[in-house]
């Protein structure tokens, strides 16, 4: 029976990968793309396309998405129009467009997306939506392979790396890559040992922990010209490799890299699916952008919990179980289930962790036991403290004291780790 079994997983293997070979080469495809608007009217446009070698990213589940994400990218075959492959996302733009600034400002964010090499003409279908779910713009253009405007970065030099923990082949596991902000030439040997030092707080967290074997760390020295980050409302603008700083959005712990496609320039070539910037400095704060990357000041005494909590955003897709109730906007309205798999607003619940309640009450007594555990639906989350329901009373994703992820977190962080891996 085990012969038997391995041999009918052997074969599945084979077919996932026909799959992918019929419709894709060994190559990445980058599209840079600039969105622009005011928080009422949106804009998709195209940039540029570059092509490195090898792809890194998922070779099965081609056609669907775990998450629905703010935004998507369906890749169609030209001449067919089947689905070749999807991709699920946020954006800083979208999030933008919440603010106060947006209703009397027209801005403009970079973007970058990653696709396997096509074989044929394909179809590229951009799209963003609203806090409803509902579209609110789409960009569609045709992409040939073959196109001589591609830029061909396939023998351009990799920039230097170093495997910080390594399971095995690039292309059959899951790649986290560090990327060194604001660390200048003589600063390389504390890079390495931040990387490690945050390798080792992921993996103190279940499930991370027990599902490490799928998993790669890989560290990216980039250089910057000098040491430190940029913090605005203390006057402190820094020549760094990536140009990050506080004060998103005025907000003042509010660390985010405004040129998405410097980053992913500092990667090029190198094995990364998930990006993880390694801020160097001691000023508290941090963000994270699903399925884009998270920053986090690699030198505050909170930087272990402060780091998985942002992973949590960028890697699973997973929304903040906090409230205050002091944004410009509603993120999440009532007629509108969320898609982050930790936030309801029980318009759908039966498809978020029904079948994990143990509290049937609505909303549940955060009586103070079992705090970190006991499934139910609580209310205060999504920076709302009503009518936005989180799993349990205390998790990693609500404050820097919980000690774990909760029930609900923990198995949709499995599920993106197997959906990328399996």
């Amino acid at each position: 029976m085990r012969h038997l079994l391995i041999a009918l997983c052997l074969a599945f293997s084979t077919q996932l990968h026909a799959q992918f070979d019929q419709h894709f080469s060994d190559s990445t495809l980058r599209l840079d793309y600039v969105l622009s608007g005011t928080n009422r009217t949106q804009h998709i446009a195209l940039e540029k396309i570059a092509m490195t070698r090898h792809w890194y990213g998922r070779r099965n589940h081609l056609d669907s998405l775990l998450l629905r994400g703010n935004g998507r990218l369906w890749v169609m075959d030209a001449e067919t129009g089947d689905t070749l492959y999807g991709h699920s996302f946020s954006t800083l733009f979208q999030e933008w467009q919440s603010t106060e600034e947006a209703t009397r400002l027209e801005r403009a964010f970079h973007e970058s997306y990653l696709i396997p090499l096509p074989k044929r003409p394909v179809t590229i279908a951009v799209s963003l939506s609203d806090t409803h779910n509902r579209e609110t713009s789409r960009l569609t253009h045709r992409l040939d392979p073959t196109d001589i405007l591609i830029r061909d970065h396939t023998q351009q030099q990799v920039p230097p790396y170093k495997y910080m923990l390594k399971n095995g082949d690039s292309r059959e596991k899951l790649d986290i890559a560090f990327v060194a902000e604001g660390y200048a030439k003589e600063d390389t040997a504390l890079f390495y040992a931040d990387c490690q030092r945050a390798v080792d707080a992921i993996l103190s967290y279940e499930p991370f922990k027990s599902e490490a074997k799928r998993l790669n760390f890989i560290a990216v020295p980039t250089e910057s010209l000098q040491s430190g980050i940029s913090i605005p409302h203390k006057k402190q603008w820094l020549d760094t490799a990536l140009g990050s700083h506080y004060d998103t959005f005025y907000s003042q712990r509010y660390l985010t890299v405004p040129f998405i496609n410097s980053l992913h320039d500092a990667l090029r070539g190198v094995p990364y699916e998930s990006i993880i910037v390694l801020a160097n400095t001691d000023n508290y704060g941090g963000g994270g952008i699903y399925n884009s990357y998270l920053i986090a000041a690699a030198h505050h005494p909170t930087m272990r919990p402060v780091l998985v909590h942002e992973f949590g955003h960028s890697f699973a897709g997973l929304g903040d179980e906090y409230f205050y109730d002091d944004q410009y906007e509603t993120m999440y309205p009532a007629d509108t289930e969320p898609w982050e798999p930790n936030l309801t607003t029980n318009v759908n619940f039966a498809a978020k962790w029904a079948d994990m309640l143990q509290d049937k009450h609505l909303p549940s007594k955060a009586d103070g036991k079992k705090i970190y555990t006991k499934v139910g639906r609580f209310e205060g989350g999504g920076y709302q403290s009503k009518g936005v329901y989180r799993p349990v009373q205390d998790c990693r994703m609500r404050t820097n004291e919980a000690p774990n992820f909760c029930p609900v977190c923990s198995r949709a962080i499995r599920r993106m780790i197997h959906y990328l891996t399996d």
